[in-house]
């Protein structure tokens, strides 16, 4: 089982570097939690493979980074489909003009 689990924490690895994937997106990829993902990229490949955890460290630190600019570009993305959506409805909620009958 061990080998198994691994393996896994190096394909996550190997992913993660050539993609620069979030832990979130590696997870949904493998379709293992963010917890598994997150303890086989930090605990698990530091101790099987140094070189490779440093490398990956620097993604993970980076995304992290980064991550407070996603959310704050998925915050603007889900007002303005809201804000659309009720603009829609105010168009649609016109009261008819009843003198052009």
């Amino acid at each position: 089982m061990t080998d198994t689990i691994d393996k896994r924490a190096r394909e996550l690895a190997e992913y993660v570097l050539q993609t620069g994937a979030t832990v979130r997106a590696a997870a949904e990829r493998f379709g293992v939690s963010k917890s598994t993902v997150h303890k086989d990229l930090t605990r698990r490949l530091e101790q099987s493979d140094r070189l490779l955890f440093l490398r990956v460290r620097a993604v993970l630190d980076r995304n992290k980074a980064q991550r407070h600019l996603r959310g704050g570009a998925a915050t603007r993305r889900k007002y303005a489909l809201r804000n659309a959506g009720a603009a829609r409805k105010k168009i649609d909620k016109r009261p008819k003009n009843r003198h052009n009958i």
